[in-house]
């Protein structure tokens, strides 16, 4: 150990009547309660980005190759299924999942309601893993290889609209060559994701129902649901599955499906970047405030240290050693107070929330740690470069002055 070392310590414990003392306290929590809550924000905004990206993803997929088309409707020109690209997407790296599908918007009518929506067609490959939490009541359909099933699922805030529970009829009416068609449906089960714009809009049920509303063969479609490994690849898979896809089909991403959505999310992190600079300057401060009592306390012992020929920077490296053991100590429980309100949030869901305005029932956590290491080493090298200039008050300091200070 070497000597500032030994001196800083020795510092830190004090004595009685240190003024210092309760300063120090006071500066480790000031510390502890920054990281905390640039943790816990960090954890709950981007909890929130993932589960409503998440939720986006499971209604469109990832990537979605069609036919180009200069319309905005849901109905799509038909495409085959046995297309040489889809096969070979399906062993390229990153590619996690290609499903068929088929849209056709209808019109669902009882007794007293009329509502609009978009009748998703899926067929045996649909991945239900999306639905298998966001399920309220009733169960997923199946799809056989014989004949259309006329089973359905639709959303809760349709059936509440609606007046429609599981295993009610549910009559619907699609436009075809300018005359209206029926199809009646069975609805199996009702799924509630919190999107109330994506839930009023879809019902899911087999894609045959549509293949036979529209005269196509079981070999057409009207697109393919791609979904990737990692969302931070999706710019990249995007033209992956374009280039793939060939000259007369249309690979867009979610992002273009829904710009509006994903702008809506990136404006989230702007509050992440001002909980997080609010929260480092009030750590810094405190830092500051701490280093410079702790200067003023310790004024004759620099006047003494400097008259027996220590240098400068040797003094500063002491109070340096003090404010570095402070933000550790304060990183060190602030660490495990936001983790902890993480992890009691993460799993016990204590803090609910009104699903029809934040759109999902309890507060999101994304806890990672790459998170926790970028936001520890940000607040201990902001702490440090604040501290710097505030140390440089010891080579204003002179000896005689210093000793004669009371």
């Amino acid at each position: 150990m070497n000597t500032e070392q030994f001196i800083a310590r020795r510092l830190i414990k004090g004595g009685p009547g240190s003024f210092s003392a309760p300063v120090i306290r006071i500066a480790i929590v000031s510390v502890a309660l920054g990281l905390a809550v640039m943790i816990v924000s960090v954890a709950i905004v981007t909890g929130f980005q993932k589960q409503i990206r998440d939720k986006i993803v499971g209604f469109g997929s990832h990537i979605q190759v069609a036919k180009f088309d200069s319309n905005n409707s849901f109905e799509f020109e038909p495409i085959s299924k046995s297309l040489a690209f889809y096969h070979q997407l399906e062993k390229t790296e990153g590619i996690k999942h290609i499903q068929v599908f088929a849209t056709k918007a209808g019109i669902i009518k009882t007794e007293e309601q009329i509502q609009g929506v978009v009748f998703k067609g899926v067929g045996t490959d649909f991945d239900w893993s999306f639905f298998q939490d966001k399920l309220v009541e009733g169960k997923p359909f199946s799809t056989r290889d014989t004949a259309a099933g006329n089973s359905v699922i639709i959303s809760k805030n349709l059936a509440d609209l609606l007046k429609i529970k599981t295993g009610d009829p549910l009559r619907m009416y699609f436009i075809i060559d300018n005359a209206a068609r029926a199809r009646r449906f069975i609805v199996s089960g009702i799924y509630s994701t919190g999107l109330a714009d994506f839930d009023l809009k879809f019902i899911f049920g087999d894609i045959r129902q549509i293949q036979k509303l529209n005269g196509w063969s079981p070999d057409l479609v009207s697109g393919f649901d791609v979904y990737i490994n990692d969302f931070n690849e999706l710019d990249k898979m995007g033209k992956v599955v374009y280039k793939a896809a060939g000259y007369d089909l249309n690979a867009r991403t979610i992002r273009e499906l829904y710009p509006q959505m994903f702008d809506w999310l990136d404006l989230q992190d702007m509050n992440v970047i001002i909980i997080l600079v609010l929260m480092v300057l009030v750590s810094g401060m405190a830092m500051i405030s701490t280093l410079l009592i702790l200067i003023l306390e310790r004024t004759n012992m620099i006047g003494v240290l400097k008259a027996l020929g220590a240098r400068n920077m040797s003094i500063r490296r002491i109070f340096l050693y003090n404010a570095a053991y402070i933000t550790g100590k304060g990183l060190l429980y602030g660490n495990i107070a936001g983790i902890s309100i993480c992890l009691l949030q993460k799993y016990f869901s204590i803090v609910s929330l009104p699903q029809e305005s934040y759109f999902m029932s309890v507060v999101p956590i994304n806890l990672q740690l790459i998170h926790l290491l970028i936001l520890n080493a940000g607040t201990l090298l902001a702490c440090t470069l604040m501290l710097l200039l505030p140390s440089f008050i010891v080579s204003r300091i002179s000896p005689v002055k210093a000793i004669r200070f009371d």
